[in-house]
């Protein structure tokens, strides 16, 4: 199983796999997603997966109030693309905590049309303060934690 299928430090999470999410949204695919061969452009699948980020932060990161969340930053991004996308449908992204470090995590996100993976994608976020890398707050951490794969 290569890196950007799972877990870089254990390899045990496949990213093609809907089980290994705890984090789902739902996203309609307009027409203006469309490239010019009538696939879904690859920057709207990014933006699909950023749409998944944001409901794993709204739903598992926000109830812990602002302060808690101040500083963090997005500093890697990678996605693989496995195959093509039409309009119209919807699509799911899952999200799960794949990686907690002392001052970062990473997040693995799938996206899917019903069973099929369309996408993967794997992202480092990393928490700052005074213009530099920070220690992870306690209760962010805790939400993380509570937010790794089931598996």
């Amino acid at each position: 199983m290569s890196a950007v299928e799972g877990d870089v430090e254990s390899g045990k999470i496949d990213l093609t796999s809907r089980a290994a999410f705890v984090e789902w949204t739902s996203v309609t695919i307009r027409y203006a997603d469309l490239d010019p061969n009538d696939h879904v452009n690859n920057g709207a699948i990014n933006q699909f997966f950023e749409d998944g980020r944001v409901q794993f932060r709204t739903s598992r990161m926000a109830p812990l109030g602002a302060a808690a969340l101040a500083g963090f930053a997005l500093v890697r991004y990678s996605a693989v693309y496995r195959a093509t996308l039409h309009y119209p449908g919807t699509v799911e992204v899952g999200t799960v905590v794949t990686r907690i470090g002392g001052s970062s995590y990473d997040l693995g996100q799938g996206l899917f049309q019903g069973d099929r993976c369309i996408a993967t994608a794997e992202v480092t976020t990393v928490h700052i303060a005074g213009g530099r890398s920070a220690p992870l707050p306690d209760t962010v951490r805790s939400v993380l934690e509570a937010a790794r794969s089931p598996g």
